[in-house]
């Protein structure tokens, strides 16, 4: 069962981890991200990060989607996190995920803040405005113990 789909660019790390495992009551976190395999970095940080008593599996976005369809994670209470938003969206549509967590995205040239932690462009902006015309919620929330706040109604001041 799919608990959670969250966005930080960062994928994994200790207090993101450890709060939303909790919070969820998550046994897995599946980190959907094409460039996290070829890191090896990156894997060693995320491993690191790990909560106790979490399994951890790093998947492509079309092994994570093909691994969902299969069932083969049903036996899990998934917290599914991707590093960015296009990968996100892609999951949300292709799986029938009706609920997206911004966490952090980077600020980068191009990019305006929708909140202190979230950054996006033109392009990201109107794929997120596509996905919640098709249903999808999507609200900005850092932690657990913050209070969620509509994409929709951040979008109003980009």
């Amino acid at each position: 069962m799919i608990k959670l789909l969250r966005v930080d660019h960062r994928l994994l790390h200790g207090q993101v981890a450890v709060s939303w495992s909790s919070y969820l009551g998550i046994d897995c976190i599946l980190l959907a991200n094409d460039a996290l395999l070829k890191d090896p970095l990156m894997m060693t940080s995320v491993k690191l990060a790990k909560p106790q008593g979490v399994k951890v599996v790093a998947k492509t976005i079309e092994d994570s989607i093909e691994a969902i369809k299969s069932g083969v994670t049903d036996k899990y209470k998934l917290f599914i996190v991707c590093g960015n938003i296009a990968d996100s969206c892609r999951l949300a549509g292709e799986l029938g995920i009706d609920y997206i967590n911004l966490g952090e995205t980077r600020a980068s040239e191009g990019r305006k803040a929708v909140s202190t932690n979230v950054f996006i462009n033109e392009e990201e902006k109107k794929l997120l405005t596509e996905t919640m015309d098709t249903g999808v919620k999507i609200e900005i929330q850092g932690l657990p113990s913050q209070k969620a706040v509509s994409l929709r109604n951040a979008l109003k001041k980009f």
